[in-house]
């Protein structure tokens, strides 16, 4: 029988990350096998030496759990808790797809791939989620790097860095701090255990059909006589006659949260929030128009839609701050006027965003 490992033996240090691994070694195995569960499926009511070893699987991926043999309820809510943080269907039953991504999970550093960034499990893999690849730690970088640096800069956590998508030493001190704060094993490594608290703590991407969904509102009244937007003595803006019907409803879900303040992560986890962010402010005006299904940060837009300037809608993004202008409107948190709104006449300089539009418009 396995002797249940604890997280230390995961534990990677930037000193440790920074030498670089042969090519002849790439690939090799760098921890003790873990435990092995021949069983396909695994349920409450099952017992034995599969759920053992499941039970001392779940300890290494920071959900620990009693090593009894006999999955219960504890077992079940940490596999339902490990199928959340991994983004699977949470379900509570250990099927072949939740075995194996634990397993993946608890098997610690295996590789250095060509662009030196550090790989977990049987192989590398491309996770455009955070969740998708477990655990995240220094060497590593990617888009659900980024997405872990977004988040942690939501939960407030002191030195967050902005979004770059490298696991580097500020990102390892943020998740410290963080694993210190949840009151979880403080070792800089991201594990299943720590997605799950972060992911509950500050909320997934707000979705389409989420209480306070924007999308389908009416059409701003009264409009402005052809093609550009007008603003308002009350900072808000009067859509053009001859727009199109999603940005007449962009511009109105604009006008909904054109004066809420500016609180970071706002309008992420939630449609409706105290305060909206820059992109959150953004995704609330797009949804409005139903030209997204959820909220994402300015890095979430890098690729959204067609390159370049659009007739009514250009998105301006980068990692630290985005903005659009709507039919001759600028909407953003910056340099809001004395009226308080995210609507401006004034434009500003573009230079370091990537410019995108919606396809169509």
């Amino acid at each position: 029988m396995f002797a249940v490992r604890t997280r230390s033996l995961l534990t990677i240090t930037a000193a440790a990350v920074a030498v670089a691994v042969p090519a002849a070694q790439a690939g090799a195995e760098t921890q003790a096998p873990v435990p092995q569960v021949a069983s396909k499926q695994l349920k409450k009511g099952s017992k034995g030496a599969d759920v053992t070893a499941l039970q001392q699987l779940l300890g290494l991926v920071g959900l620990p759990v009693a090593v009894t043999g006999e999955y219960a309820d504890k077992t079940t809510e940490a596999v339902k808790r490990f199928q959340f943080a991994g983004r699977l269907p949470v379900t509570g039953t250990a099927d072949r797809t939740t075995i194996r991504a634990i397993r993946v999970a608890a098997r610690g550093p295996r590789a250095v791939d060509a662009s030196g960034g550090l790989n977990y499990g049987s192989k590398a893999k491309r996770a455009t989620r955070l969740g998708q690849r477990i655990p995240l730690a220094v060497g590593m970088s990617g888009r659900d790097v980024r997405e872990l640096q977004d988040y942690l800069r939501r939960a407030h956590i002191k030195g967050a860095p902005k979004p770059t998508g490298a696991y580097a030493d500020p990102t390892r001190i943020a998740v410290r701090r963080f694993e210190a704060k949840r009151k979880r094993q403080v070792d800089g490594v991201l594990d299943a255990g720590d997605i799950y608290e972060l992911r509950t703590l500050v909320g997934d991407s707000a979705t389409e059909g989420q209480d306070g969904d924007p999308a389908g509102g009416d059409a701003p009244a009264p409009l402005a006589p052809g093609d550009r937007a007008r603003l308002g003595s009350n900072g808000l803006a009067i859509a053009p006659e001859n727009a199109p019907e999603a940005v007449k409803r962009v511009i109105a879900a604009g006008n909904r949260i054109a004066k809420t303040p500016y609180k970071w992560g706002g309008g992420h986890g939630s449609w409706n929030d105290s305060g909206y962010d820059c992109s959150g402010s953004v995704s609330y005006a797009l949804r409005g128009g139903g030209l997204i299904k959820a909220s994402a940060p300015s890095y979430g837009y890098y690729n959204y839609g067609a390159a370049g300037a659009g007739k009514w809608i250009t998105i301006y993004t980068n990692a630290g701050h985005m903005y659009m202008t709507v039919a001759g409107l600028r909407f953003d948190t910056s340099g809001r006027g004395d009226n308080g709104s995210r609507w401006q006449r004034a434009m500003r300089s573009n230079s370091g965003f990537k410019v995108r539009h919606p396809v169509g418009y």
